[in-house]
């Protein structure tokens, strides 16, 4: 049987917003405590507080629905 196909390559490059320095890493080079993902594209990583942001007031909005 060959093994074409079976055996894995290299892998997707992933990006990290590091907490601390608020910088995009491609890969994870820093402690995983101070990284944030991992997210497809760079410009997800860097616009990951962003989207949290955007993301917490869409849950806090939902939130005072419920009182």
């Amino acid at each position: 049987m060959p093994l074409d196909g079976l055996i894995p390559g290299p892998h997707a490059t992933e990006f990290y917003y590091n907490l601390k320095t608020g910088q995009v890493e491609e890969g994870q080079q820093s402690p995983v405590k101070d990284l944030w993902g991992p997210f497809n594209t760079r410009e997800e990583a860097a616009n990951a507080m962003e989207s949290a942001r955007k993301r917490n007031e869409e849950l806090d909005a939902e939130k005072d629905g419920w009182f």
